[in-house]
């Protein structure tokens, strides 16, 4: 919102809205192409255009994934780091210290969770903490912008800086709502399969969206242009209320990190041929290795340029486009070709040419916000 404003705020996630579940629909109803579940994203872009594709895919994917897993390593160590503040105010505490602390609860909550269907009661406890969160950061936001005197809603920067955070706000925006893994979360789906994800779909785009669009419109409505990219940095309230809004933040995040590390597990575990007990020693040598290795790689990069917003943008242009978008547009091209008229092929000809030239556009402004914030902010910037 702050890159954006109120007008350019809204529209941009209500519209961000409707194009993730279009394209999100597209990737549904190819589930079953040529009378086969592709169960891996990867799966369905090899089945309709070979091995190739397959492997630029799988790479684009990775890619998604390592950001999207830095990025919440980074917002764990932010919230422990707001939690350290909230009782002991001498400035001891760094943000890349409690980023490597996140990375090594991370990397141990990793190691003793084998699968994905290992999550299990975790799963409630996700939705437990999310909803905690969510109550929290609203009703003090809420607070805060009542008592609050009037705030400054104009977009910060030159004319030349708005246009580039503008084109980089579309990224977090698209960032925001996909995850370039939408048939491994829908991988054990019950029959009929793609009708009850197309139910899933309707319903994560209306009632699931809500709580993101009211916390996000309180925030930006109680603090204006000053709302920073964690949001629990700018309210007030009772420490303890503070403290707990901040703890299901920072355990939430280890959670998630985990679902959408997983396809990663998967891979390596299938690759080495894991089988067996996950608690015999080679097994667990295994994860303590791999899965350590993977996240200590990922914790030092998330300490090294701790700049959340960065990650989103980036992620967005050079991943969440390609993946969620460009190729699932063309992917039900080819997949209907003889099925579809001139004009829906026209249709998604011009998704694939509007979403590359957005792709190219988010990513030279992603980068320029990072060369930017390089300038600002030291290696292991304490933010």
């Amino acid at each position: 919102m702050v890159p954006l404003g109120w007008i350019g705020g809204v529209l941009g996630l209500i519209l961000a809205t409707a194009i993730s579940l279009y394209a999100n629909a597209l990737l549904a109803k190819l589930h079953e192409f040529g009378g086969t579940r592709h169960i891996r994203y990867r799966d369905l872009a090899g089945f309709i255009y070979g091995r190739k594709a397959y492997s630029l895919t799988w790479a684009l994917q990775y890619i998604n994934l390592f950001m999207i897993n830095a990025g919440y390593i980074i917002l764990a160590g932010s919230a422990l780091k707001a939690v350290y503040a909230l009782f002991w105010d001498d400035g001891q505490m760094k943000l890349p210290y409690c980023i490597a602390i996140a990375g090594l609860v991370c990397a141990m909550f990793a190691i003793c969770i084998p699968h994905l269907s290992a999550l299990g009661v975790w799963l409630g406890f996700s939705t437990l903490f999310s909803l905690v969160y969510i109550v929290i950061a609203l009703v003090l936001s809420l607070k805060d912008g009542i008592k609050s005197p009037p705030r400054d809603y104009s977009i910060p920067g030159s004319s030349t800086s708005k246009i580039f955070t503008t084109i980089g706000a579309s990224a977090n925006l698209v960032f925001a709502y996909n995850t370039g893994m939408l048939p491994e979360i829908q991988a054990t789906i019950r029959q009929p399969v793609v009708k009850n994800m197309m139910k899933a779909l309707y319903f994560q785009f209306t009632v699931g969206v809500l709580p993101l669009y009211l916390v996000t419109f309180a925030g930006y409505w109680a603090y204006g242009s000053s709302t920073e990219t964690y949001l629990l940095n700018n309210v007030n309230g009772p420490v303890w209320v503070k403290a707990m809004a901040n703890i299901t933040a920072f355990l939430q995040s280890i959670i998630a990190l985990h679902i959408f590390a997983s396809p990663m597990y998967e891979y390596l575990d299938t690759k080495r041929g894991i089988k067996g007990s996950a608690l015999a020693f080679k097994n667990l040598s295994f994860r303590v290795m791999v899965r350590g290795g993977y996240l200590a790689i990922n914790t030092f990069m998330s300490a090294l340029l701790p700049f959340l917003g960065d990650f989103m943008s980036i992620t967005g242009a050079i991943s969440t486009f390609p993946l969620t978008f460009i190729l699932a547009n063309h992917m039900y091209l080819v997949a209907n070709k003889n099925k579809l008229t001139s004009i829906q092929k026209l249709w998604h000809w011009l998704n694939i040419c509007l979403f590359g030239f957005m792709s190219i556009a988010a990513t030279v402004a992603a980068l320029r916000l990072i060369a930017v914030d390089s300038k600002t902010y030291h290696f292991f910037a304490d933010l």
